[in-house]
C-alpha cells in the first residue's frame, strides 16, 4: 500500500469524488458492516441515537458497546491511519486485522474476532439502502481500499467534526450528538424546537421514530450517485411553506430541490478554498438554521447560548 501523506490538521484536503469512489464504497461497506454489530448489541435511544458511529483520534469507532448482560463493554475502532480494524473490551482483551480487505473477509475476520472474544451479534447480512444487495458474506468485488484518500477523508471529517461542535456549542435545547451515519455515510448534526412534528402517522418505522419532533439537520457528505461532489447541507421537518425564498450565506450556498426534499448545500470545495474556511463553514450553518427557524417558528431566541 502507498504510504499516506500528513497534511496539516488545520488544512482541509481535496476529496474529489471521482479519484476515490471505488475506495469510498468499500469503506462505506465496513462501516455498515460495524454500525449493524452496534446496532445489535445497543439499546434503543429515541431518533435512532444508538444507531450512529463517532470520529475518534485514529478513524471511526463505535465506542463502548455493552456485552455480556452489560457488565462489560466492548469497542470496534476502524484505525485509519495504521489501516486496522481493532476490536477492544473492557476485560482487555484485543483482536486485530488489516484493511483493504474485500467486504466478504472484512466481515468473516470481524466476526471471527467478536466470536474469539465472547460477543455475539446477529445482523442483516445485506447492505441498507445501497444500489446493490450482495449479502456481505459473499461481497468479493467490493474491495478497492486507497489508504491516502481514506485517510483524506478522515481528516476532513475531524475538521468538520470540530466545526460542527462549535455550532452545536451555541444551542441549549435537545440536540444529537455530531455523529456519523453509516447507512447514508454522512457527518450530521440536529437540534430540535421541542414541539412533536405532524404528518408522521402514516410514515415507516424508521422516518416516524427519526422525524417524531420538529427537527433541523445539518450534515456533511463526500458525494454519491446523485451528487457528485462532496457536499455540506442542512433541511428542517416540518418543511415550512416559504423556506426555500429565504437567504442564505455566503453566495455558494443554496436551496436545492423542490418540496419535502428541499435542502441548503453548501460545496466542499468552496469551503476548503475560502480565506477562512471555519468562518465560512459557520456562516453557512448559522444562515441555513436562521432561515429555518425563522420559517417553521421556532423559539430561537429561547434556544440559544447566550454569553
Amino acid at each position: 500500500m502507498p504510504t499516506p501523506t500528513r497534511r496539516p490538521a488545520t488544512e482541509l484536503p481535496p476529496l474529489p469524488l471521482g479519484e476515490w469512489e471505488d475506495t469510498k464504497t468499500t469503506l462505506h461497506l465496513y462501516l455498515q458492516i460495524v454500525g449493524k454489530v452496534r446496532l445489535a448489541r445497543m439499546p434503543p435511544r429515541n431518533h435512532w441515537w444508538h444507531v450512529p458511529l463517532y470520529v475518534a483520534s485514529r478513524g471511526l469507532t463505535t465506542r463502548a458497546v455493552p456485552y455480556g448482560g452489560g457488565a462489560e463493554t466492548f469497542q470496534v475502532d476502524l484505525d485509519l491511519l495504521d489501516h486496522r480494524a481493532v476490536v477492544t473490551t473492557s476485560e482487555g482483551a484485543r483482536r486485530s486485522f488489516t484493511l483493504g480487505l474485500p467486504v466478504a473477509d472484512f466481515h468473516r475476520e470481524l466476526f471471527a474476532a467478536l466470536g474469539e472474544l465472547g460477543i455475539e451479534a446477529s445482523i442483516r447480512p445485506e447492505p441498507f439502502d445501497l444500489p446493490f444487495s450482495t449479502p456481505f458474506s459473499e461481497d468479493r468485488e467490493h474491495r478497492a481500499w486507497d489508504p491516502a484518500a481514506v485517510e483524506r477523508f478522515w481528516r476532513a471529517l475531524v475538521w468538520i467534526g470540530a466545526v460542527f461542535e462549535e455550532f452545536a456549542g451555541r444551542f441549549v435545547g435537545k440536540a444529537t450528538p455530531v455523529h456519523l451515519f453509516w447507512h447514508s455515510f454522512d457527518l450530521a448534526y440536529s437540534r430540535f424546537s421541542g414541539r412533536p412534528a405532524p404528518g408522521m402517522e402514516g410514515a415507516g418505522i424508521v422516518a416516524r421514530e427519526a422525524y417524531s419532533h420538529e427537527v433541523a439537520s445539518f450534515g456533511f457528505w463526500a458525494g454519491d450517485a446523485a451528487v457528485r461532489e462532496a457536499t455540506f447541507y442542512s433541511y428542517v421537518w416540518p418543511l415550512p411553506d416559504d423556506l426555500g425564498e429565504r437567504p442564505l450565506r455566503p453566495d455558494a450556498a443554496r436551496w436545492v430541490g423542490e418540496g419535502g426534499s428541499l435542502q441548503a448545500r453548501m460545496p466542499y470545495e468552496a469551503v476548503r478554498e475560502s480565506a477562512d474556511p471555519r468562518g465560512t463553514l459557520l456562516d453557512f450553518l448559522e444562515s441555513a438554521y436562521e432561515a429555518e427557524s425563522e420559517a417553521g417558528g421556532w423559539p430561537a431566541e429561547e434556544l440559544r447560548r447566550g454569553g
